[in-house]
This record gives structure tokens, C-alpha cells and sequence, in this order.
């Protein structure tokens, strides 16, 4: 039997995000906190056979894009995205996709607060 914290640890290396200064933050003062929460996101969770990491972190940024309050979350999910592979184009696809099932006010958050991680440039748009 593995340990899941230390599941959740190499998962989070695979992802590029091993350094989360508000993770860090947390566990000063509730590391057994954190130590769960790893255990149970990434060790257990993220950790299952069923999808590969690529495609359970692109869940992950459709469910930060709907929750619309986690931005540090859903900016952190769309750096492990890219990290792993997924384009800019098609994480974008994946935030305008949120709009049809959780709002398109949740959409357009979601892509402006990741607009510096998904921007190759920035146009000066015609529409708005």
C-alpha cells in the first residue's frame, strides 16, 4: 500500500506545481490540513486508474471556471494544464465550453483571470 501524501506529492511534481506558496502558508498552521488535503486530492483522487492526468486536469479547470470564486486554483489547474500538454487554444475552448453549462459570466471570469497564461498576444478586440 503507498502512502497517499506521498502519491499526492509526485502527482502535484508531474503537474509542475510542487511550490504553492498558499499551500505552504496553510500548512504552518494546520499541517496535518494540508497533508489530508493532498492525500485526498491528488494521492487519492487525481491518483485513480479511470483518466490520465492530462485529461483530470483539464476537469479541474472546468470545475474552478464554474465554481467562479477558486481563481488561484483554477490559474494554478490552467499552469498544470499547459504544463502537461493541453494547448492554450483548447484550454480556452474548454473555458468558453463552461459558459453553456455554469453561466457565460463564469466563462468570461475564468478567461480573464487566466488571460496572461493563455494570451500568445493580446489583440485589442474589435467587439468590446
Amino acid at each position: 500500500m503507498t502512502d497517499p501524501y506521498r502519491a499526492g506529492i509526485d502527482i502535484l511534481a508531474q503537474t509542475g506545481t510542487t511550490q504553492d506558496a498558499r499551500r505552504n502558508r496553510a500548512a504552518e498552521v494546520a499541517p496535518d490540513f494540508i497533508r489530508t488535503a493532498v492525500s485526498f486530492a491528488y494521492g487519492e483522487i487525481f491518483a485513480r486508474p479511470g483518466l490520465d492526468l492530462k485529461t483530470r486536469e483539464l476537469a479541474a479547470v472546468a470545475v474552478f471556471a464554474a465554481l467562479g470564486r477558486s481563481n488561484k486554483q483554477l490559474r494554478q489547474h490552467v499552469q498544470a494544464a499547459l504544463h502537461l500538454g493541453w494547448s492554450r487554444d483548447q484550454i480556452t475552448e474548454i473555458l468558453i465550453q463552461t459558459a453553456a453549462h455554469a453561466g457565460v459570466a463564469a466563462a468570461i471570469d475564468a478567461l480573464a483571470e487566466c488571460h496572461d497564461l493563455l494570451a500568445e498576444s493580446v489583440p485589442t478586440p474589435d467587439c468590446c
